[in-house]
């Protein structure tokens, strides 16, 4: 196999996790609530509010390394072929 289709699959396959990724996040955070005021009779919303908030909190260090390894990945696809059009030309 060559190597271009594997750098594109790597890439897609890279786009399609984060995208998931953001996905999951948005699906959780659709029922967090920006601001609720409870009293002691809610103890079940704010325990389900505050689970939320742990899982979203565990997502973002995850959903940033993507963002990372995905920018990475796109700078080195878009280097390959910058170096594969200048050595055309030599």
């Amino acid at each position: 196999m060559t190597f271009v289709p594997v750098m594109w699959a790597v890439w897609g396959v890279l786009v399609v996790v984060t995208f998931a990724m953001y996905l999951y996040r948005s699906r959780l955070t659709r029922d967090e609530e920006d601001q609720i005021f409870l009293d002691e009779s809610f103890d079940q919303e704010r325990q389900a509010q505050a689970e939320i908030a742990a899982k979203v909190g565990k997502l973002e260090p995850v959903l940033r390394t993507l963002m990372w390894v995905v920018a990475v990945a796109t700078l080195f696809v878009i280097g390959y072929y910058i170096y594969d059009f200048i050595s055309q030309f030599k």
